[in-house]
């Protein structure tokens, strides 16, 4: 199967402006509520760790420090979203891009939430769905938020993207 590349560089939008909102919702809970803002240099902590074959820590942020793990995890982070947007698009078919709704987005932000709670609280130490963090309900919660707000900034993205672009959103 093949994908137009203007379908792939809209829905790549589309994954950067859903980022960057999830991002700007971090700055705010992390300001208005304390909530601590994600460390995405763990992320590339991870990441850097993987060609030496390490794949699991017992606790990530006790684990040797990496070269370039900062922009490593920055860049997996809006990689990702990227590619969230990608499968968005794929389920839902190239059509939504024109005229977004939100529950699919919506669904995928929520079921994208099976990533951190089954592979990298896991990997980082933390165990599923961080049952070994200091404050489980804690990362729970905000995990859950944050993809939520992820899966809203599909939707929010999609369609100021459509409007921009003349589509019915």
């Amino acid at each position: 199967m093949t994908i137009d590349p203007e379908i792939v560089a809209h829905a790549a939008a589309v994954g950067i402006g859903a980022t960057l909102l999830m991002d700007a919702w971090g700055l705010l809970a992390a300001r208005a509520f304390g909530m601590p803002f994600p460390d995405y240099a763990l992320v590339g902590r991870w990441l850097c760790g993987m060609p030496a074959g390490v794949f699991r820590h017992a606790g990530i942020a006790r684990s040797p420090r990496r070269t370039g793990e900062s922009w490593v995890g920055w860049l997996a982070h809006y990689a990702t979203g990227i590619a969230y947007a990608l499968l968005l698009v794929l389920i839902a078919t190239p059509r939504w891009l024109d005229a977004p709704t939100p529950w699919p987005a919506l669904a995928l932000g929520i079921a994208t939430v099976a990533a951190p709670f089954f592979v990298m609280q896991p990997a980082f130490g933390l165990g599923i769905a961080g049952a070994r963090a200091p404050s489980p309900r804690q990362v729970r919660l905000r995990s859950v938020l944050n993809h939520t707000v992820f899966g809203l900034g599909l939707f929010v993205a999609a369609a100021v993207i459509a409007r921009v672009l003349g589509g019915d959103g």
